[in-house]
């Protein structure tokens, strides 16, 4: 009887076809990250005074994700977070605490994906430096990396400089490095993997001119929870860094519109480079086959509770924008949104999968493919957001569910005693409500303490040795005293005193 099919099979040239069928080409990554942009900047998250339209439109034709939040809220740590899918205690990078080690490098999605025959490609903020390796120009096959916070002058940006005539500020070069890509990509036949790290919006602020008619004289709304006077409730811990004072020293009281023009102006720049990378898909043939992730380093607090910069766990600095567009998918184009909680330590694993590779070991992280075959099911029961970012005060961890963060701020002195903060993010989303002391909250809070310690034990257990971590698994336990957590030189910042608060 299988002689007979077989022998059915090759006597008509279809069914042969159809036996000898290729597998469907894997696809091509395009992964696009801001610098500081915040959910509140794109229109298709609420904000009806900016201009986002190819930011709109990818959301439009892809997925919407309501919950992606950054682990850690800080340059260096998201972007090690981001390459590995490892929380910060287990890439050992951050600001302060050193560099990532080779052989996390090695583990990496960018090393992962071209060791299967990507083509990878790179360009802008490199953010992280690899020990031995720097800021890693060898290990993608097309490079425009910069070290440091790279320049918004092309020409200040050596891998770019060739880009500098034709496109002066870097935002726009960095569109035209991705259409390139592309092509190299169609004349090699190769799948890709580009990912492309703005510099934008991130401070100083340096706006594109070619674009300074778009916000010119704008007024812009202010969210609910603007000021000072929505700040009342939080801690004193977290009054002590300077996030507190930028919101006077960057102009949030006294010129928010002016403020905000020049930080929307710098999204419209990488809202315009989007469009440009897209219209390259289509032109080369490949847009049906590329999956386009955006998303943003971290956030930025932007005069919110009379704050400003990032760092500190509330929803501004630590909840960022993530669409994704799947064009395979059977949910593209249906402009659903998914409220399952996400966070950065999802990239990586999203990229393995993608690529159809087999998980990497030890990673924190999950794929987000799940999410777009069924959004109302997946994601991470809860999220750890840390930060170990001087000064002592503001270190601290939280845990971020769907609905709920707790936050428990160790620090201790004459001044401060430790505090806790729980918002009830479902209904106040603003943050407006510590809900610690109110009885009809225990177990809720109970539960969460709990998911605290046990994420603790994690940190304990998993903490990359000799970069600095080790002493928080004494400092952010709820169970220990003062005495216990005494540190030299953990004293607070010098917090400046400055007129009423508005």
């Amino acid at each position: 009887m299988i002689f007979f099919l077989l022998l059915a099979v090759f006597a008509h040239p279809c069914l042969a076809d159809e036996a000898k069928q290729d597998p469907a080409p894997r696809p091509n990554i395009v992964y696009l990250m801001a610098d500081d942009q915040n959910t509140y900047s794109l229109g298709c998250y609420g904000n009806k005074d900016v201009l986002t339209p190819n930011m709109d439109q990818l959301g439009r034709d892809g997925m919407i994700f309501d919950r992606h939040y950054v682990t850690t809220a800080i340059c260096m740590g998201s972007r090690a977070n981001v390459f590995t899918g490892r929380y910060e205690y287990k890439t050992g990078c951050n600001f302060v605490h050193g560099n990532l080690s080779p052989e996390l490098w090695e583990k990496s999605y960018p090393m992962k994906l071209r060791e299967a025959g990507y083509l990878t490609a790179f360009a802008g903020k490199f953010g992280i430096v690899v020990d031995g390796k720097g800021i890693c120009e060898n290990d993608f096959d097309l490079y425009g990396g910069a070290e440091g916070q790279s320049n918004y002058k092309t020409a200040q940006n050596p891998s770019m400089k060739d880009y500098a005539k034709e496109f002066p500020h870097s935002t726009l070069s960095y569109g035209e490095f991705g259409r390139d890509v592309i092509k190299e990509s169609v004349k090699q036949e190769k799948p890709f993997c580009l990912s492309i790290s703005f510099k934008a919006p991130h401070r100083p602020a340096t706006p594109d001119p070619k674009f300074d008619h778009v916000y010119k004289g704008k007024t812009f709304l202010k969210p609910s929870n603007y000021g000072r006077r929505y700040g009342e409730h939080l801690s004193a811990q977290s009054k002590q860094g300077r996030q507190f004072v930028r919101h006077y020293e960057w102009g949030y009281d006294t010129k928010y519109d002016e403020v905000m023009a020049v930080y929307y102006q710098q999204i419209y720049a990488i809202d315009v480079a989007l469009g440009m990378i897209r219209k390259e898909l289509k032109a080369q043939g490949v847009s049906d086959n590329t999956v386009i992730i955006y998303t943003s380093d971290n956030g930025f607090i932007c005069g919110s509770h009379g704050y400003g910069s990032k760092v500190l766990p509330m929803e501004e600095s630590s909840r960022v924008p993530l669409i994704i567009f799947d064009p395979r998918s059977k949910n593209s184009g249906r402009q659903i949104r998914c409220g399952q909680l996400t966070g950065n330590i999802d990239f990586a694993p999203t990229m393995i999968d993608l690529a159809e590779l087999e998980p990497v070991e030890g990673t924190d992280g999950k794929s987000l493919l799940p999410l777009l075959k069924n959004p109302e099911k997946g994601g991470h029961s809860h999220l750890a957001l840390m930060n170990t970012f001087p000064p002592a005060p503001t270190t601290c961890m939280s845990i971020v569910t769907k609905e709920l963060k707790y936050t428990y701020w160790w620090y201790e002195d004459e001044e401060m005693k430790p505090a806790e903060e729980l918002f009830d993010l479902k209904n106040d989303p603003e943050e407006l409500s510590n809900l610690v002391a109110l009885d009809d909250q225990s177990k809720i809070l109970a539960t969460l303490r709990e998911t605290y310690d046990v994420q603790l034990a994690h940190w304990k257990k998993e903490v990359v040795r000799g970069k600095g971590y080790e002493k928080y698994i004494t400092l952010f336990d709820r169970h220990l005293p003062a005495s216990a957590k005494k540190i030299a030189g953990a004293k607070p910042a010098k917090i400046k005193k400055k007129g009423k608060a508005k």
